[in-house]
């Protein structure tokens, strides 16, 4: 029998597995509390968003690995993964979470640039004379 539930939450080029178990709301990111490894307040309450919301910060202990990205795409994957990993816990909560926006994938990511500009937009500057 699983003692845990498992989320893979995904935001840019960051990747968060996530497990939740039982316990008394200790969340540990990289083997680091995530106070530690987000020293950020914003990045803190983006973490405990869906907990806050499902009202289960004291229910259950998280583990996170997460890798690739900045800090706050990391973050987000985080959330993004403990609100899967709830859903697999407890499937009534999926209609709290879906109305927060926090079960679907952020697909939005850096554009590439393209040859012949200077960027994914800006082109280089034009000089008609």
């Amino acid at each position: 029998m699983l003692d845990f539930n498992y989320g893979t939450g995904k935001r840019k080029n960051a990747v968060a597995r996530t497990r939740v178990m039982a316990g008394t709301g200790q969340i540990t990111v990289n083997g680091r509390p995530y106070e530690e490894y987000f020293p950020r307040k914003t990045l803190q309450m983006i973490v405990q968003q869906a907990l806050k919301l499902t009202k289960t910060v004291d229910k259950f202990d998280i583990k996170v690995n997460v890798a690739g990205g900045g800090v706050s795409g990391q973050a987000q994957a985080v959330r993004h993964g403990i609100s899967r990993a709830l859903l697999t816990f407890d499937p009534e909560l999926r209609g709290t979470l879906k109305r927060a926006g926090f079960l679907t994938r952020d697909a939005r990511k850096k554009e590439r640039k393209k040859y012949g500009q200077k960027g994914a937009r800006a082109r280089f500057q034009y000089s008609k004379r």
